[in-house]
Parts: C-alpha cells; sequence; structure tokens
C-alpha cells in the first residue's frame, strides 16, 4: 500500500502541496500562534524549528509503508497564500488504518477551508491509499475541531475523561473515525470539494 500523489491536488478553493522551505514565514504566521498551539501537540514555534521540521519530517512526500505520514500545505487557488496544513498517518498496513491531523491560521477561519483541505486529504487516503478506516483525536475543549470533524461525516466513538496530562492540565480526548464504506456511501452522489486525482497512486 502506498501513495504517490501527483501534486498539487486541487480542489474547489485550495490546492494541497508539499511544503517548501519558501513556506517557513507562513507556517511561523499560524503556528507560533498560542490560540493556534492550546489544543494541539506541540509548542508555539518560531523560525529556526519550523525549519527544521521542513527538512525533516515535513519533507515527505509519499507513504510508502506503515508508520510514515505526509504534512502537505494548503494554498488558496485565488492568492497562492499558505493557510494551515493538514497531516495523513498510515497508522496499519494489516488494519488499514489512518489518522488525520489539521492546523490553520485562525484569521481564515468560518468559511470552510479547513474542512475542504481535511476532505481532500481524506480522499487520498480512502481513494490513493485504499485505507479502511480514518481516525482524528481532538481534545475536548476544541470544539470548533470536533464540529469540523462532524461535517466530514466521521462519528464520535468515544470521550475519554481526562485521559491524559496536557500542557499543564488534565485534558479529555474525544475521538471521531470514518470507514470507507460510509465516506463511500457519502459520495454516491458527488460531493463539491472532489479533488483532481488523476495520477495518485
Amino acid at each position: 500500500m502506498e501513495l504517490r500523489p501527483k501534486y498539487p491536488v486541487r480542489a474547489s478553493r485550495l490546492a494541497l502541496r508539499p511544503l517548501r522551505d519558501g513556506d517557513a514565514s507562513s507556517l511561523v504566521a499560524y503556528r507560533s500562534l498560542t490560540e493556534v498551539c492550546r489544543f494541539v501537540p506541540f509548542d508555539p514555534m518560531d523560525l529556526q524549528t519550523v525549519r527544521q521540521r521542513l527538512a525533516t519530517t515535513w519533507a515527505a512526500q509519499q507513504i510508502e509503508g506503515e508508520g510514515q505520514h505526509i504534512t502537505l500545505g494548503a494554498e488558496l487557488l485565488e492568492t497562492g497564500r499558505l493557510i494551515g496544513d493538514v497531516m495523513l498517518l498510515f497508522s496499519s498496513e494489516l488494519q488499514r488504518t489512518g489518522e488525520i491531523g489539521y492546523v490553520f491560521h485562525p484569521d481564515c477561519g468560518g468559511r470552510g477551508y479547513a474542512t475542504e483541505a481535511v476532505h481532500t486529504m481524506l480522499h487520498l487516503a480512502f481513494d490513493g491509499l485504499q485505507l479502511r478506516r480514518i481516525i482524528a483525536r481532538v481534545d475536548g475543549e476544541n470544539e470548533a475541531s470536533a464540529r469540523l470533524a462532524t461535517r466530514l461525516g466521521m462519528r464520535q466513538e468515544a470521550h475519554q475523561i481526562e485521559n491524559e496530562w496536557f500542557k499543564n492540565r488534565w485534558s479529555d480526548e474525544l475521538d471521531f473515525a470514518i470507514l470507507d464504506r460510509e465516506w463511500r456511501s457519502q459520495h454516491a452522489e458527488g460531493c463539491p470539494w472532489s479533488p483532481r486525482m488523476t495520477g495518485t497512486g
């Protein structure tokens, strides 16, 4: 099971593409914000940290086996601005499972950009990598992220109470998931954000 997308992967208003060195300042613009980092497993990032990630963990452009992941930038087609990034982790080949994560600039909230970007990544997961099940783990206080998962057709399967000491507090975790058959059922009549999948293996 491999994923070798032909970039950029275009949706209605966005393009998903690999991150590059020139994105460093755009990434710092939102990944350095305390409000953005409140519910995610990293602290505010400076330019040095972002550049280090670009040279290492964010450099992958394809998935060749379990345990690997890609992080793609979400770029506005109209302006070319990078407004967020989306991660896909290939968790298990035996179980054909994966996990998604997402981070977006707060000044782009409320316009459906994050939903469109994650939806496009789900197409890569289900249609490209042929996964069977995708999960999203959300902080119990992150209401916006929970609503996003619900909009994408993911169901909440668990609410783990105070399951982790996270950023100086006991945090709850909401676990969302969607199966490939549920995904395909939702898309039987098409959807407004279907990306161009040509070239995706």
